[in-house]
């Protein structure tokens, strides 16, 4: 695949500025995008080789090996016999008609075939995964796929890498490479050459494809992209896998065997009745006995419901795309549905992660920065307590300047426009060293010597700054108040550094408790000076390296609150969500009055509510903690492996949970909810391949309405059901009570040749499973929301789609059906209880379109289970689509002269369409009627005041 010419033996072996030379690279400044795209056209996508394309043959081919299918083979080989035993003089039209039909069912499952691919392929690119690289001097965002040989990884924890990739630098880097290796614990990095040749599990100083930053920040030159990486090495085994069908694919696929054993016993039935009650006299008789067997058989089964499932679900989840719900898999809609918690991070999600820094607190006093969002304009305003206003200047700017140098964020202007790239909160401190006078110049005198990364567990960062000026070296270190005063033993007064006691440390964490009161989010800002004469180097350089144990004996600076709004539609959506049935839990690492008061303002809490915090939940046992979270709605300071423990707590209630996540720790709780939910612009790629579901805005009401709109997919699958199963018995039943009550109706006296007289034709019954099957159905699968949908309680996974109640309904529309069909045909024929004057195939057409025109009206029922069928009737165009079409190939196959050839059908008067119309609608008022009796059940049983346990 790599045709661009690099001279690497071995990358592993050789110095990291070594390798970057011979990838025609500057790790400091990185590809041009120029030379990114000659070398993405050489080298190809990064990506890996999949299974090859399916051959239009072989996808036609597939269409035909279908039991059903091969039933029609059967039915074109007796109608053959048939003709050949007759003379053969004319065509033979039922055979022609029936591989017309068979050619006819082909096309349509590869057309549906086809959308619910492209839907897929559709869904697959809005979760493709991107990585972070250096471009001409600048970080960027690129697809992961537009890597190529020579493009800088900038790794940071959370990242997944998506290529091989020679080290340059590390800090405290620590990756997971079980998908590589099998290891299942972390392995250390560096960017140091290895002595010699090692196995792929200890090459320290290479990052690969497949594996995911757990720890640390690095930079990597890429290597090899696509089947020439590790990970491409072994493609073809990852290739092999076939997925589990999901609950739902099994209960229709195993309804679909049922149904096709017992329609087949069925038409064995039939077709030993037909032959008892009228005898097989000829060739001629065996075969229309033979073929209405056949044609009973194909017509009852619906065959095509695994492809309108998939195809309903494809173009579903693509709706929740739009409205910036990324579904990765189709049948998560089926748990998204049946949701019944959901447990959402504050930041970001139910807040409008615009973080601005508006307070600081040191030990002179307060000052309040004015301004929000990421554009640097406001003015500060200085409020001093213990001290002058000068020191409160000097202590201000101090505390900024820390956290704007221990920081990764990037603030960046484009066309007048501010943006950032990295963590929102650190990005605020950029923003407001601009307001402050002098900060930005005191901070450009300090470049980066070495990083301690962040850690959930430390709750810290640090960075160690060198003075160019004065060639000094100082710690700057930022994190949670409570957590970083653990770590001082001094603070800064001035221009002084005096000893922190009690009461300034009181005074601190009270100063962060009304921050908190008042729903800002709070962090505390320390450094000491550091004599890096005794710190080990970066083999090869003069880089220090650090860890935590320098985290000790700080210099107290002050503390910031930073201030993130809820968002405007975040209570309305948590208010839904009630609605539906559906607890909202927050779960969040910021301070315990922080989350108290945000989920009071939500209507998540009741202010007063208590609070669960991480230490709390340490102390817990398993069975305490699985009562607790009954009846707890907020949890605070809270580390990701408590999340776990969240999670299994509400499971053993039989709960459904949905979980959202953002950082690479929070991956395994992602996994072990029953709907992990990544965000899409701060989540980590890590959480995003560990997710069900991907938010592209971060926004908690995109969550509700996606359960929504799960809960309207999966409707709709149930309409359609409802539709199909209720249509095919009714075709059954027609035939079936046709044949034993042909005396009854006067079919056994319509024909006096002697020759077995049906209800109706096998080409007939073909071809309303052709007509009424597929348009109706798929039309219904996108149908817009009838029934209000969140106003009932989440679904039970355990509860079956298709239940006892819902089968009564499908046999009782089917039963109408077949009745007024049979009432149609009497009512045109001569003898039975209702006397006519019409010829058998006046009868036969009437009761057939009869019973087209009854399936019609059931797809109008088969739209809600309470609703009447004239709400929200003119609202799906589809649905009046499938219907006109159906109407009008009814209309041509009833009246054209070669359709009625083939069919076996004939004009109908003005009359007898007026009659088939009003009978057939009787399907529809009688189900209005069953409608409106369970509609007054339901209202009267919600009226009726409920005993107390």
């Amino acid at each position: 695949m790599t045709t661009t010419a690099f001279d690497i033996p071995d990358p592993t072996l050789r110095p990291a500025d070594q390798v970057a030379q011979a990838l025609g690279v500057d790790p400091e400044v990185g590809l041009t995008d120029a030379t990114a795209d000659e070398r993405l056209a050489d080298e190809g996508p990064n990506e890996l080789r999949g299974r090859p394309p399916v051959p239009l043959w072989r996808k036609v081919l597939r269409q035909l090996q279908d039991p059903l299918v091969y039933l029609l083979l059967v039915a074109i080989v007796i109608s053959l016999v048939a003709w050949a035993g007759e003379g053969g003089e004319s065509w033979p039209v039922d055979a022609i008609v029936i591989a017309l039909i068979v050619v006819a069912n082909a096309v349509l499952g590869l057309v549906q075939e086809a959308k619910a691919a492209s839907a897929v392929a559709a869904l697959a690119s809005m979760t493709a995964a991107s990585s972070s690289v250096l471009r001409g001097g600048r970080l960027r965002t690129v697809r992961s796929t537009a890597l190529v040989r020579g493009d800088v990884l900038n790794l940071s924890e959370g990242d997944s890498v998506d290529a091989d990739a020679r080290l340059l630098s590390a800090t405290g880097l620590r990756l997971q490479e079980a998908s590589l290796t099998g290891e299942s614990g972390t392995t250390p990095k560096s960017a140091d050459p290895l002595g010699g040749p090692t196995a792929l599990g200890d090459r320290r100083n290479m990052v690969y494809r497949g594996t995911a930053v757990v720890q640390g920040v690095g930079r990597a030159v890429v290597t090899s992209t696509g089947m020439d990486t590790e990970m491409g090495r072994i493609a073809e085994l990852l290739d092999r896998t076939d997925q589990e069908p999901s609950p739902l694919r099994r209960e229709i696929g195993s309804v679909s065997k049922t149904l096709g054993l017992l329609v087949i016993g069925i038409a064995v039935v039939v077709m030993a009745a037909i032959a008892l009650l009228n005898g097989v006299h000829d060739l001629t008789d065996a075969a229309t006995i033979l073929l209405m067997g056949v044609s009973l058989a194909v017509a009852a089964v619906p065959e095509g419901l695994p492809a309108i499932l998939s195809l309903v679900l494809a173009l579903g989840v693509r709706v929740m795309a739009r409205r910036n719900a990324v579904m990765k898999d189709l049948h998560s809609v089926e748990t998204l549905g049946s949701a019944s918690v959901i447990c959402s991070d504050k930041t970001g999600t139910l807040t409008r992660n615009e973080m601005t820094l508006s307070r600081i607190i040191t030990p002179s006093g307060r000052v309040e920065l004015s301004g929000t969002g990421y554009r640097p304009e406001g003015e500060a305003r200085y409020r001093p307590t213990d001290g002058s206003e000068a020191d409160l200047v000097r202590e201000a700017r101090n505390v900024v300047v820390a956290g704007a140098l221990a920081n990764n964020a990037q603030l960046l202007e484009e066309a007048g426009e501010w943006t950032i790239q990295g963590d929102p909160t650190e990005a605020a401190f950029l923003v407001a060293l601009r307001k402050l006078e002098d900060a930005e110049r005191v901070a450009a005198c300090y470049e980066r010597a070495a990083e301690v990364p962040f850690t959930s567990q430390r709750k810290m960062m640090s960075i160690l700054g060198h003075h160019l000026d004065e060639d000094e070296h100082r710690l700057f270190v930022k994190g949670a108040p409570d957590v970083l005063l653990g770590h001082c033993d001094t603070v800064r007064c001035g221009d002084a550094v005096v000893s922190l006691d009690e009461a300034q440390r009181a005074g601190f964490l009270r100063a962060v408790d009304d921050l908190s009161v008042g729903a800002y989010r709070t962090l505390g800002v320390a450094y000491r000076d550091v004599d890096v004469a005794g710190i080990p180097t970066l083999a090869g350089t003069d880089r220090p390296l650090l860890d935590e144990s320098a985290e000790t004996g700080l210099v107290l600076l002050g503390v910031v609150g930073i201030i993130d709004p809820p968002r405007d539609e975040a209570r309305q959506a948590v208010a839904e969500a009630h609605r539906a049935g559906i607890r909202t839990v927050m779960i969040t690492g910021d301070h315990p009055g922080t989350a108290a008061r945000i989920a009071a303002d939500l209507g998540i809490s009741q202010p007063g509510q208590r609070v669960l915090t991480g230490a709390d939940l340490d102390a817990l046992g398993d069975e305490d903690l699985r009562r607790a979270v009954l009846d707890t709605a907020v949890y605070a300071r809270v580390a990701p492996e408590h999340k776990l423990r969240i999670i299994d707590g509400l499971q053993s209630h039989g709960l459904v949970v949905a979980m959202t996540g953002d950082g690479v720790n929070d991956a395994p709780a992602l996994k072990s909810a029953d709907i992990g939910i990544a965000m899409g612009i701060t989540g980590t790629e890590v959480t995003k391949e560990s997710s069900r579901m991907i938010l592209g805005d971060d926004n908690y009401a995109t969550i509700v309405d996606a359960v929504r709109q799960g809960r309207v997919i999966f409707d709709n699958i149930k309409k359609f059901l409802r539709y199909l199963l209720s249509s095919n018995l009714g075709e059954v039943a027609t035939v079936f009570f046709g044949v034993v009550l042909a005396g009854l109706i006067g079919l056994s006296e319509a024909d006096e040749s002697g020759a077995i007289v049906l209800p109706l034709l096998a080409t007939q019954i073909l071809w309303i499973n052709l007509v009424t099957d597929s348009g109706p159905a798929l039309a219904m699968g996108v149908d817009p929301e009838v029934d209000d949908v969140m106003a009932r309680p989440p679904r039970r996974q355990s509860d079956r789609i298709l239940d006892g109640r819902m089968w009564r309904r499908i046999g009782f529309i089917g039963a109408v059906m077949a009745a007024v069909t049979l009432l149609t045909i009497d009512a045109v024929l001569p003898g039975g209880l209702l006397h006519g004057s019409g010829s058998l195939a006046a009868a036969r057409t009437a009761g057939f379109t009869t019973l087209v025109l009854a399936q019609l009206f059931n797809a109008l029922n088969s739209r809600s289970d309470e609703s009447s069928a004239f709400r929200h009737l003119s609202n799906n165009r589809w649905l009046w689509g499938a219907i006109a079409l159906a109407v009008a190939l009814q209309g041509a196959v009833v009246s054209v002269p070669f359709l009625q050839a083939a069919f076996g059908t004939e004009t109908l008067s003005w009359g007898q369409w007026a009659l088939c119309l009003g009978l057939a609608s009787v399907v529809l008022w009688l189900e209005e009627l069953s409608k409106l009796v369970r509609r007054r059940r339901h209202s009267r049983a919600r009226s009726e005041p409920r005993e107390r346990p």
